[in-house]
């Protein structure tokens, strides 16, 4: 296949040696966890760095569980050793709720996820929560405790959205290439759960990758719904997002979308910054799109899902030749 136009003037350009690696900024830290206590004590804060300690491993090792692991107790017992700061937070309410803001050493988290015999997968996007209300307004973050902290038991982060930041809701719903961009470009993130609350029930839309998975469920109360959406969100995205790859795969990805040689260059930085690839290399080009091969130490499909959980990328239409068919968004 002939290169294309894009790929020669990248080429000449020499953007694609040496590319700094992608940064997501995000809400806060993956090595923060903000735990509810019901005192100050030292054992209710021993508790809390223990809790907190559990939802961070399960960040950083993409999902897996880590529970059975030889250590992983006396690590919990002892999670105030590699605690690098924590603060006490009083909320509003009648009693004031009261939660821990625990921050972890990101190395020793790190040399733990080792130690334990995992690996360490790479942190997640956050999760963007945009649900609306009975009255129809768009929620914050004092509103979805229970969702933000059931989707954090599973090793999740959450981002809040901002009203007056948000593209047609209607279009994000049914993955609108725009619409994902549009979330991409503020929220940094390709994972968003869109709610919406009835009286006794509440509808639930969440997309990954530009697909969507639509369901409905019924509640006595907020909070009881809101704790069901984030495990039934979760459990949707660990089935794609928390793939542990047994050996080293080899395919073929093609990617569309590509409007330029600072695109290709993003796209091939955005395929470098993630930890499963070992291997990428531009096959040739057409039109707006590039064929790669990829190497890889998990299924193609798992990358798939990961590298659209960024945001950049969604699922495309399959082409001749493709194992994974991918589009960039802007």
């Amino acid at each position: 296949m002939r290169l294309s136009r894009l790929l020669i003037a990248t080429l000449l350009l020499g953007l694609v040696v040496g590319l700094p690696r992608i940064a997501r900024s995000q809400e806060t830290s993956p090595y923060t966890v903000v735990v509810p206590v019901t005192d100050v004590s030292d054992a209710q804060r021993s508790q809390a760095f223990s809790t907190a300690l559990g939802q961070v491993l399960a960040r950083v090792s993409g999902g897996q569980d880590l529970s059975s692991k030889a250590g992983y107790a006396d690590a919990m017992q002892n999670a105030g050793g590699i605690v690098k700061q924590f603060q006490y937070q009083r909320g509003e309410g009648n009693p004031p709720s009261l939660t821990l803001s625990v921050t972890f050493d990101q190395g020793a988290v790190h040399r733990l996820v080792d130690q334990l015999g995992a690996t360490t997968a790479g942190v997640k996007p956050p999760l963007l929560l945009v649900v609306k209300g009975t009255d129809g307004n768009i929620l914050g973050k004092d509103d979805l405790g229970a969702l933000a902290d059931a989707a954090g038991k599973a090793g999740y982060q959450v981002s809040y959205a901002d009203p007056s930041q948000l593209p047609d809701l209607g279009k994000l719903e049914t993955s609108d290439p725009a619409a994902l961009s549009a979330i991409a470009r503020l929220y940094q993130t390709g994972l968003v759960l869109v709610g919406e609350l009835h009286a006794n029930s509440a509808d639930w839309t969440l997309i990954s990758g530009g697909q969507a998975q639509h369901w409905s469920a019924q509640g006595n109360n907020e909070d009881s719904m809101f704790a069901d959406a984030g495990k039934s969100a979760t459990d949707r995205l660990s089935q794609a997002l928390n793939v542990i790859g047994a050996g080293t795969v080899d395919g073929k990805f093609w990617v569309s979308g590509l409007h330029s040689a600072m695109d290709y260059a993003n796209l091939m930085a955005t395929l470098r910054a993630d930890p499963s690839v070992q291997k990428v290399s531009t096959l040739g080009g057409q039109d707006d799109g590039v064929l790669l091969a990829v190497k890889a130490g998990m299924p193609l499909d798992g990358l798939a899902a990961n590298l659209t959980a960024g945001g950049r990328l969604m699922q495309g239409s399959s082409h001749d030749g493709a194992d994974v068919s991918l589009r960039w968004l802007h």
